[in-house]
């Protein structure tokens, strides 16, 4: 591979090329060339298998293959650290990074990629940053009590495109579960009105199987940010290639497999037990008594997800703002301007005053 394998070159004049989200192609910002990914990493590819064919000729053993970064792309990547929060961003060498996505911090160090492991998948941004902006802004439409810095255009200009660290499970649940649910009906007798409730005790056993389970692996980004921006359509995971960082930033996971698996079987069996809670039908109510649900890991895989990022700092507190980079789904805590609300306060006071006093006619023309 190419010695700066991230720096992708224009064939047609050497400009540097970036990743188009609204095209899925590499343009270059030069000449305006548009490449698709596949017919760029095709070109490195063989120029990459050349120089390996090299190298072991000359060495006379072969190279395993493995998960992690290849020497060819840790050159051609930048690794940044943020010392307030510790987040670890990957990026390509023509990416700046200013600050922090996560914090705002906007003093971070450059660093090493190293012991990281190389994504398997990746789906490529598709919502621009002047979309995000857009949802951001109708987001902020009507709240009348937002501090302006959230809604200044300058400030929204920060966003940042991040791909996040996911780890996807594939796994598959057996077990029972045991539910209470009634059945009601009511007749007049007389003056009186009766009502009779029954009450049953359903069980239920069963499986699922479950392909691609997302848990986040970046302690950065609050889990219920992300589980908040879901679902991602998993139709659209491409094989990961280095040709979709130009542009953006990656975190580097720092959860791995075993620890995030927890989530992942959460989610499994609160699934499966929803599964089984919805084959109870015909009862006025349904809750669940008890379960017994195991799950088991057939495989897992390591994907980066896009999500565009906007930290704010109000007060010593900070919010984080997150949407998804490829549907648009947003979510994010706001803050109320203390300001903004005594004075809306006083002015809804007086306007009710204003129409009291109408109403009772003491207010002379």
């Amino acid at each position: 591979m190419a010695e700066s394998i991230t720096n992708y070159q224009c064939p047609a004049c050497t400009g540097p090329l970036r990743f188009d989200p609204v095209t899925g192609k590499l343009v270059c910002e030069y000449c305006g060339s548009a490449y698709d990914t596949s017919e760029i990493e095709a070109l490195y590819a063989q120029a990459d298998a050349n120089a390996a064919h090299a190298a072991q000729a000359a060495a006379g053993e072969t190279q395993p293959e493995g998960s992690h970064w290849s020497e060819a792309e840790a050159a051609g990547l930048k690794v940044y650290n943020c010392p307030s929060c510790g987040a670890e961003l990957i990026c390509d060498q023509t990416t700046a990074a200013t600050s922090c996505p996560y914090c705002g911090n906007p003093s971070i160090v450059p660093g090493e990629l190293s012991g990281a492991l190389r994504p398997d998948w990746v789906i490529p941004f598709k919502l621009t940053k002047e979309k995000a902006i857009a949802a951001l802004k109708e987001h902020y439409r009507k709240k009348p009590l937002l501090p302006k810095l959230f809604s200044s255009q300058n400030h929204l200009e920060e966003i940042k495109g991040v791909y996040a660290p996911f780890w996807l499970y594939d796994g598959e649940t057996e077990g029972s579960a045991t539910f209470h649910a009634t059945k009601v009906r009511s007749w007049n007798q007389g003056a009186y009105r009766v009502t009779e409730t029954s009450h049953f005790q359903c069980e239920r056993r069963g499986g699922l199987s479950f392909r691609r389970i997302p848990v986040d692996s970046s302690t950065k980004m609050p889990d219920e940010h992300m589980d908040a921006i879901e679902p991602y359509d998993f139709g659209e995971l491409q094989p990961f290639s280095t040709a979709f960082l130009p542009g953006y930033m990656a975190d580097k996971y720092d959860v791995d497999a075993a620890t995030a698996e927890e989530r992942a079987r959460k989610r499994a069996e609160g699934s499966t037990v929803g599964a089984l809670e919805a084959t109870v039908k015909g009862y006025a109510t349904v809750s669940k008594e008890s379960a017994d649900i195991s799950y088991r890991r057939t495989g897992s895989q390591y994907a980066l997800l896009p999500v565009w990022l906007l930290s704010t700092k109000w007060n010593e507190k900070n919010y984080l703002f997150a949407v998804n980079g490829q549907t648009g789904k947003l979510v994010g805590d706001l803050p109320i301007d203390k300001g903004r609300l005594a004075a809306w306060f006083c002015g809804s006071f007086l306007v009710g005053a204003v129409i009291a006093a109408l109403v009772l006619g003491t207010i002379v023309f």
